[in-house]
């Protein structure tokens, strides 16, 4: 019996968009504990900022016309400090002004303190001719009053923070923390901590795709519950994930799901709900697992930790992502110079570990199976290579940072 055609990245990923419910309920919390959550709501601001016109830096506010040639003395008529109100200027005077303080009625330009010198008769000389609007933070200049500032489905950044802080926002509507269940399959599995090293039994390994799995899922904004290794029984998985898939939004497993594996995963999933297996046209990777667990979506990875790593990201993190409201959820991709060779073409789209050199090119590790974990760490990112092409030194590459990715 032959197998489906294997099914391309892109396809798997619309399909498992297309399962996506609705975003997440929205909930509210304070802006200084928003760094990294997805909002929920346009945000609107209620003033314009800068809400006056005020001064880009220290020095002296005056009128052009009063200043038609450098080394004009002007009497100083006030001092406005950031936070105080000055009065209309006087024609023929200058105020001493600091950053950030209102610029006062009828001053049209902003001359740098290093420009200028102070006498000692209350005047000041100004070095350099001004000119209008020079140095002024224009009232609205920023944004503009009911504009919107940030869109729904925006992922908070520190700089969004402060953009919403600055238009008065205390608080911020978000969605909800997506609730993952995480889960590991395999006896060969020892957790680190639990038997030293030297005395591993023959076939065990140490469980590593339960640790980047569990921080991916946190850096995306997850509450996860480590529920450990499931059990070697088929009735004590069923109640496992029985269990699991009533507190959680999700269920994440790695191993087990590959076409052909006898594990209790798969049957446990399918008489509590529904279970998809795919095999994706990509490399590392290729077996994928999803569907639901009662009420809970359910995505099954790959063992290999590499294979897990980048299934993740490619398909997880967007997934969850969707869930919280993004609408963008594709990672961002720029062109790089391959200073390698890769000429073997294969027959699936590639995810290559490669790092930044100083020259501004791309190395490639030097052994890219779906085991060596080593690779994620040592590169900065993967090149997303085309199934049927080469690679030849010098070529344009398609490059995905980590860092855009986690």
């Amino acid at each position: 019996m032959s197998r489906p055609p294997l099914m391309t990245l892109d396809e798997a990923l619309a399909a498992l968009l297309a399962q996506a419910a609705a975003p997440l309920a929205q909930e509210e919390v304070s802006t200084f504990d928003a760094d990294g959550r997805v909002l929920a709501q346009d945000i609107v601001s209620a003033l314009q900022v800068p809400a006056f016109d005020n001064s880009a830096m220290d020095g002296y506010a005056l009128r052009c016309a009063d200043v038609a040639a450098a080394g004009t003395a002007l009497p100083v008529s006030q001092r406005i400090a950031a936070g105080s109100v000055g009065e209309p200027l006087q024609s023929g005077t200058a105020a001493r002004i600091f950053t950030g303080a209102p610029v006062p009625p009828g001053a049209d330009a902003v001359v740098m303190q290093e420009d200028c010198v102070a006498q000692d008769a209350g005047t000041v000389r100004v070095q350099a001719v001004p000119r209008a609007g020079q140095n002024i933070r224009r009232a609205g200049e920023d944004i503009a009053q009911g504009a919107v500032v940030l869109r729904a489905g925006t992922r908070l950044t520190p700089a969004a923070l402060g953009l919403a802080a600055s238009i008065g926002l205390a608080r911020l509507p978000v969605a909800r923390r997506p609730r993952v269940a995480l889960f590991s399959t395999g006896d060969e599995l020892v957790m680190p901590g639990t038997v030293a090293p030297e005395s591993l039994p023959p076939g065990a390994i140490y469980n590593s795709n339960r640790f980047f799995l569990r921080t991916l899922l946190q850096r995306l904004g997850c509450e996860v519950t480590d529920c450990g290794n499931l059990p070697d029984q088929r009735e004590a998985t069923v109640e496992a994930l029985r269990s699991a898939s009533g507190r959680h939004d999700m269920v994440l497993t790695s191993g087990g799901v590959s076409v052909g594996e006898e594990d209790h995963v798969k049957p446990a999933v399918q008489q509590l709900g529904r279970l998809d297996l795919w095999q994706i046209a990509i490399k590392p990777g290729k077996p994928f697992a999803c569907g639901r667990v009662g009420d809970a979506y359910f995505i099954g990875l790959p063992g290999n930790p590499v294979s897990s790593f980048i299934t993740f990201l490619m398909l997880v993190r967007p997934f969850l992502l969707r869930l919280q409201g993004v609408p963008d959820v594709a990672p961002k991709s720029v062109a790089a110079s391959a200073h390698f060779n890769w000429p073997k073409p294969e027959k699936r789209r590639e995810f290559l570990r490669v790092r930044h050199n100083a020259a501004g090119g791309l190395d490639l590790f030097p052994h890219q199976g779906s085991g060596v974990l080593t690779s994620t760490v040592w590169g900065d990112g993967v090149v997303d290579h085309p199934a049927g092409q080469t690679i030849a030194h010098g070529d344009v590459v398609r490059f995905i940072a980590f860092s855009e990715l986690m």
